[in-house]
């Protein structure tokens, strides 16, 4: 039986093919469950049912992390351009394109 994940035939897919494809469709779910959330929590008038779904989108953001750098541990290039990237000041589009560069330049 095949998975939506899976674009070529899992049969044919190594292991760590299959997991990669796994993780980035957790992370994916997670980016969208935080989405939802966003959205709810933007419209909910009861501040209790509201401090419920802030705490379950905070849930889904640590899982979302946490499936991200399971990703960027196994993908050095991504690491790469995310240190150039994240948490910096300045133009994000500018960091963009100087990772773009070191990612090229690590081949």
């Amino acid at each position: 039986m095949g998975f939506e994940q899976y674009h070529e035939p899992a049969s044919e897919l190594s292991a760590e093919t299959r997991t990669f494809a796994r993780m980035i469709a957790s992370l994916t779910e997670e980016a969208e469950a935080i989405g939802w959330y966003e959205q709810r929590i933007s419209l909910e008038p009861d501040a209790d049912a509201r401090a419920i779904m802030e705490n379950a989108q905070m849930e889904e953001f640590k899982h979302f992390g946490m499936d991200l750098e399971f990703l960027i541990r196994r993908t050095p290039k991504w690491r790469i351009a995310l240190e150039r990237i994240l948490f910096k000041p300045g133009d994000i589009v500018e960091h963009g394109e100087e990772a773009e560069e070191a990612e090229d330049a690590a081949g």
